[in-house]
């Protein structure tokens, strides 16, 4: 029996967590800190790592051009949004790009180029 969500039922934010961990750094001591996965980088890995979690959602990884209104890079991106901004997850911070003067971002989803739909020409100044 279901003791409550999928997110909870099979813990993805210890899951997400461990693909965080695993992300290596060319310099770990950079004064700046660690470098950040966007949504699409984090499905990406996530995807890798726990193929049944991701077959299970039936999400594809998404982006422009998907023709769907669902992707795994929006499930995980909003649940963590929803779960930070409540504080009920205090090991993961988020943060967004700018759209300004950015015209694409494409991601290596193993061979297939994943076009990043959150970017665009249009900007507010």
């Amino acid at each position: 029996m279901s003791s409550g969500t999928f997110w909870e039922d099979n813990d993805l934010g210890r899951k997400i967590v461990e693909v965080l961990a695993e992300v290596t750094y060319q310099n770990p001591d950079h004064h700046l800190g660690r470098p950040f996965l966007t949504a699409y980088q984090l499905a990406i890995l996530f995807k890798r790592r726990f193929p049944e979690d991701s077959n299970h959602l039936g999400h594809p990884v998404g982006g422009a051009g998907s023709g769907l209104p669902y992707s795994l890079a929006s499930y995980l991106a909003g649940q963590l949004s929803r779960k930070i901004g409540s504080g009920e997850v205090t090991n993961i911070e988020g943060g967004f790009l700018s759209n300004r003067q950015l015209l694409r971002i494409e991601f290596d989803d193993d061979g297939e180029t994943i076009t990043s739909s959150s970017t665009s020409t249009q900007y507010v100044d």
